[in-house]
C-alpha cells in the first residue's frame, strides 16, 4: 500500500474526538478505522448533558456536516445556571459559566450517537481493544490488540481517553488525582415524580457550594436530572470512613453527615436519588503536558490533556478530532500533518488546563478560600 496515497489510519478510541476526527476525514473521501474495546454503542452510560460551545465543539460539527443535525437535537434552554445558598436554599447572583452565549446542551449520549450514525457502517470495529503501540522503525506503528493479534499502520492516533494505551509512546505522564470526588445520582421522570427538585433545577443546571463542598445538579432530556455530590479528600475516602461503596445506604449516610446543615430542599439530591451512587474521583495530567514530536503517532482529547470535568474537555476533544483531520486533508504528508497539528493543539490545551483548574477550585472551593 502507497501511504502517501491512502494512508492507514487508525483512532483508538470511539469517544466524541476520535469521531469528530472519523467523521471529518471520510467526508472529505478519507479512509480512516477506529478500535474500541466495548463490545456496542450502548454498552454503558454515556454520561450527562453536555453544553457545546460556538468556538470550539461547534466548529468541530460543523467541519463534520452535522451542526444543523445538532441544533435540532439541543437544548438551548439549558444554558440556565441557578447558584443557591447552601444553609438557606435561597437564590444567589450567579453569572454561570464564562463561555460563548450561544452554547446549548446535549446528552453526550445524543451526541455521541450523531457522530456515530455520519460514519460509514464499518468505520469502528467494536470489542477490538488496543494494548499498545511499537513503532517500526520507518514512520509507522504496530498496534498490538487485546486478542493477541497485531495491525500496522501510517498513523496511530490516541483518542482513548483518560487512561491511555497509546500515549506511553509519547509521554511518560500518568494521570494524578486532583483531590476532589464526584458522586454522581439520578433522578428519572422528574416533572411527574420528582417535581419540586425539577423545579428547584429548571430548565438548566443548580450549584450549591461551600468550604470543599458543592452540590450540583443539571437537567438531562426525557425528565431526567443527573446529580453530582462534591467533595475534597482523599481518593480513598470511602475506606478512610470505612464505608461500603456497594452498599447504597452507607453512602447515604456518610454524604448526609458531610452535608450536615445544609438546606433540605438540597439534601433531597442525597435522599432520593433512584440510580445508584456511582463514585468518581477526578483525575488530571500534569499542566503543562507535552511530548517531543515522534513520526506517524500522536494524541487527542483526554489522552493529550485529561483535565477537570467543567465543560471543556469534550469541546477541545471535538476540535482537536477536527483539527487533525484538515491538517491530514491539507498537508503534503502525515508528517507534516502531525506537526501542524500539535503546534496548534498543545499551546491551545495549556491555556485551558489552567482555566479548568480554576475553574474547579470555583465550583468546589478548597477550605482555605473565603467565599465572602
Amino acid at each position: 500500500m502507497n501511504s502517501a496515497r491512502d494512508p492507514r489510519i487508525a483512532v483508538v478510541g470511539a469517544g466524541l474526538g476520535g469521531l469528530a476526527l472519523a467523521g471529518v476525514l471520510q467526508r472529505h473521501g478519507r479512509s480512516v478505522t477506529v478500535l474500541e474495546r466495548e463490545p456496542s454503542a450502548g454498552a454503558r452510560p454515556q454520561g450527562g448533558t453536555l453544553d457545546i460551545h460556538a468556538g470550539t465543539g461547534q466548529l468541530a460539527l460543523r467541519a463534520a456536516g452535522l451542526l444543523d443535525r445538532f441544533r435540532t437535537l439541543a437544548r438551548p434552554e439549558g444554558q440556565e445556571w441557578r447558584l443557591l445558598d447552601p444553609a438557606s436554599g435561597a437564590a444567589l447572583p450567579f453569572t454561570g459559566p464564562a463561555h460563548d452565549d450561544d452554547s446549548p446542551e446535549i446528552d453526550r449520549g445524543q451526541l455521541r450517537g450523531l457522530l456515530l450514525e455520519s460514519l460509514a457502517a464499518d468505520t469502528v470495529r467494536w470489542s477490538c481493544a488496543v494494548t499498545g503501540a511499537a513503532p517500526l522503525g520507518d514512520g509507522t506503528w504496530r498496534l498490538h490488540l487485546g486478542d493477541g493479534t497485531t495491525e500496522d499502520f501510517d498513523l496511530v492516533v490516541g483518542a482513548d481517553g483518560a487512561w491511555s494505551r497509546i500515549r506511553p509512546a509519547l509521554s511518560d505522564a500518568t494521570p494524578t488525582y486532583t483531590g476532589v470526588t464526584f458522586v454522581e445520582a439520578g433522578f428519572d421522570d422528574c416533572d411527574l415524580r420528582h417535581p419540586a427538585l425539577a423545579r428547584m433545577v429548571g430548565n438548566g443546571s443548580l450549584l450549591a457550594k461551600s468550604d470543599g463542598r458543592a452540590l450540583s445538579a443539571q437537567r438531562n432530556s426525557n425528565g431526567h436530572i443527573r446529580a453530582y455530590i462534591a467533595f475534597r479528600g482523599p481518593q480513598d475516602w470511602n475506606l478512610v470512613a470505612d464505608v461500603d461503596l456497594g452498599d447504597q445506604e452507607a453512602v447515604r449516610t456518610h454524604l448526609l453527615e458531610t452535608f450536615d446543615g445544609w438546606d433540605e430542599r438540597l439534601l433531597y439530591l442525597l435522599r432520593h436519588n433512584d440510580s445508584a451512587f456511582v463514585n468518581r474521583p477526578l483525575f488530571v495530567l500534569p499542566a503543562p503536558h507535552t511530548w517531543e514530536h515522534v513520526p506517524g503517532i500522536t494524541l487527542l482529547g483526554d489522552a493529550a490533556h485529561l483535565m477537570p470535568p467543567v465543560g471543556l474537555g469534550a469541546n477541545l476533544a471535538m476540535l482537536d478530532g477536527a483539527d487533525l483531520a484538515h491538517a491530514l486533508i491539507t498537508e503534503s504528508g502525515i508528517d507534516d500533518a502531525v506537526q501542524a497539528y500539535e503546534g496548534i493543539m498543545l499551546p491551545r490545551s495549556i491555556k485551558a488546563a489552567h482555566d479548568c483548574a480554576g475553574a474547579l477550585n470555583h465550583i468546589v472551593p478548597p477550605t482555605s478560600v473565603s467565599l465572602g
